[in-house]
């Protein structure tokens, strides 16, 4: 775990570098709670160092933190990081980086649908009002675009609870490399590869080049 510091390190540089706007890591979901408790505490432990130290790298480099998940549930130590580190970067311009902590798209889905139904039950909405637009307002990444890339380390290939309806029109990139081994290049491999997809939203290649 420790080793995969090293590899969000570059990942951030490496997105920065390029002018992404926004970059979105997993870094611990709902069921990462059924691990080894041992495991769990060295990794809330991790985190708490991880992000003080980080902190004036993301000064520096003009990067706001924001984070997604049900975060009731992590240590108290680490809401109290996470807060003051949200807090000090949120002026920051050059980059968005958005931790995944505590995560699930489908606990994200549940939660905004049972918000819904609670405006539609105190009248406040009307349900034939309900649309795409409306229900994506109520999750959690409201304040983010959808992403254009997932890019899913390790060789595994199933998307793991991520953001699934975020993800309907993203590009999937691969790749057998272990997340504590991606570096830079590896990023940049992803990107070159993203760079040569054809995005079409559900229209033809004719209609993209007119």
């Amino acid at each position: 775990h420790k080793n995969a510091i090293a590899a969000v390190r570059d990942t951030v540089e490496a997105a920065a570098e390029i002018g992404l706007n926004y970059l979105t890591l997993y870094a611990f979901s709902t069921e990462n709670w059924n691990r080894p408790k041992l495991e769990v505490n060295a990794l809330m432990n991790l985190l708490v160092e991880s992000l003080n130290k980080e902190l004036p790298t993301l000064q520096k480099n003009k990067i706001k933190l924001i984070s997604i998940g049900d975060h009731s549930k992590l240590p108290s130590s680490c809401q109290k990081t996470l807060q003051n580190v949200m807090q000090q970067t949120k002026e920051n311009t050059h980059m968005t980086l958005n931790l995944a902590l505590s995560y699930s798209s489908r606990w994200d889905i549940t939660r905004a649908i049972q918000k819904i139904s609670s405006k539609v039950a105190n009248g406040e909405l009307q349900t034939s009002k309900i649309d795409e637009q409306t229900l994506s307002s109520f999750l959690s990444t409201s304040q983010i675009p959808d992403p254009e890339l997932l890019i899913r380390t390790s060789g595994e290939h199933r998307i793991s609870n991520f953001l699934l309806y975020e993800l309907s029109y993203s590009e999937l990139y691969f790749t057998d490399q272990l997340w504590p081994d991606f570096r830079k290049k590896d990023f940049f491999k992803a990107i070159e590869n993203y760079q040569l997809r054809e995005r079409r939203f559900g229209k033809t290649s004719a209609q993209i080049q007119h």
